[in-house]
């Protein structure tokens, strides 16, 4: 159980891992996330669902190395084993056939975006994706994203690949075109899904985003994935992930997300010291 099989690295500080675990490969479902401890004295994590295989029982997940647990992940090897996963998590993304979708990943999201944007071109629907990055390097997941969407646009912050931009100048001349769009779904960062939902409540259209708080259990018991969502107090774990776009209180969340910065900086100072002895 939870031994992984496969490690990729996708760009330059992103990694993907491919884990066995037959129940979770089973039940999980778009959207839906899993918890895990690396090891025993470790912190415990949330982390997206990219893909599964039922057949194969394997789990797919990508993240981005940024503080201490997902350092200690990265440097796991094939044949290790993941401590603990708990999942699947959160509700899944309403899937049926909206009609025109545009969905928009940034960075590390792409990975969340990807089983939602395949579930809802197998319900029939026509797909624009919208990928954004800081740069080439950043990019993650491009073929694949391709490979099952009606329309792909690239964004890259400094022009390295694609378009130069934000993700929100691409929906806009998306939404300038003049097709009906019948569903948004955004994922990334929190200040570009503000902003996507910004662009799309102008012209009120349907759209959600998959939220990303702080999380420890993942089941509704610690509250510290709070969040606003028009002005009522909900858990991201288990009344999200994924939420109405233009309820959520953004400027808390982005608060919210910078309480443990300076614990997280010393936790990784630390790991990085006790490496070096």
């Amino acid at each position: 159980m939870n031994k992984i099989i496969a490690k990729k690295k996708i760009s330059e500080d992103i990694i993907q891992l491919t884990f066995e675990n037959k129940e979770l490969a089973e039940a999980r479902k778009p959207g839906q996330f899993l918890i895990l401890r690396v090891h025993d004295k470790g912190e415990r994590i949330p982390l997206t669902i990219m893909d599964s295989d039922s057949i194969k029982d394997t789990i797919d997940i990508v993240f981005q190395v940024v503080g201490k647990t997902t350092t200690l992940l990265s440097e796991l090897k094939v044949d290790d084993k993941i401590l603990d996963v708990a999942g699947p998590l959160g509700n899944p993304t309403l899937i049926k056939n909206f009609g025109r979708c545009v969905l928009i990943g940034g960075g590390v999201g792409t990975a969340v975006l990807f089983p939602v944007l395949k579930a809802l071109k197998e319900a029939g629907n026509t797909v624009i994706a919208i990928i954004g990055a800081r740069n080439k390097d950043s990019l993650i997941l491009i073929e694949e994203v391709k490979a099952i969407s009606d329309e792909l646009i690239i964004i890259t912050d400094d022009g390295t690949a694609g378009i130069k931009g934000l993700v929100t100048d691409a929906l806009k001349e998306v939404i300038a075109r003049g097709d009906e769009i019948n569903y948004v779904y955004a994922v990334g960062p929190v200040i570009m899904m503000k902003f996507v939902a910004l662009t799309t409540k102008e012209d009120n259209i349907k759209t959600e985003v998959s939220l990303n708080p702080i999380m420890i259990d993942g089941t509704g018991m610690c509250g510290g994935c709070r969040v606003l969502i028009s002005g009522k107090e909900k858990f991201a774990c288990v009344h999200g992930p994924d939420f109405d776009a233009h309820q959520v209180d953004f400027d808390l969340l982005i608060q919210r997300l910078k309480m443990f910065k300076d614990k997280e900086h010393k936790s990784m100072e630390c790991h990085c010291k006790n490496k070096e002895k």
